[in-house]
């Protein structure tokens, strides 16, 4: 088992700093300044939390590393692991800037990490796991692609190598 870090870019520190400041903003803002009216200032007190709901959603899907073994591949997340099975990898390839062009489908663009299907000219659709585009690994399995960013993608590469 062999495990790899799973760095933040210049650009998920500073898309989660800006959007963190945002959402508390907009909590403090509506929890200070409640609209107007019977029963509507409880209503805007309650909306306060959504923001922060926010945040704490993309907190539990932020992805924290990658771990190699003999058989998978393990996405860890904050409390769970999402799991590709190695025997269904067909390559591996370092590919720096990956997402360029990509356009997101469904999932999280830059708060804690950028994750979920996406779709680009180049790969079509897939699944990303990345939280530093600069190290993008392109994992093509059987049924899907897949893109993650580990901290040293030579050696990511090397040891999921299906022609090891």
């Amino acid at each position: 088992m062999k495990e790899y870090a799973a760095p933040w870019g210049r650009l998920l520190v500073g898309m989660t700093a800006f959007s963190t400041l945002v959402c508390v903003g907009v909590s403090v803002a509506i929890a200070l300044n409640p609209a107007e009216g019977p029963g509507v200032e409880r209503i805007s007190r309650g909306a306060a939390i959504l923001p922060m709901l926010v945040l704490v959603i993309a907190l539990f899907f932020m992805v924290r590393g990658y771990v190699v073994t003999a058989d998978e591949i393990l996405v860890r997340r904050l409390l769970w692991n999402t799991r590709f099975e190695r025997s269904r990898l067909q390559s591996a390839s370092i590919e720096p800037d990956a997402l360029r062009g990509s356009i997101r489908l469904f999932g999280n663009g830059g708060l804690f990490s950028f994750t979920g299907l996406f779709r680009s000219p180049k790969l079509g659709r897939y699944r990303a796991y990345v939280t530093d585009p600069a190290r993008t690994v392109i994992l093509r399995f059987a049924d899907r692609i897949v893109v993650m960013s580990p901290e040293d993608p030579n050696a990511f590469v090397r040891d999921v190598s299906p022609h090891r």
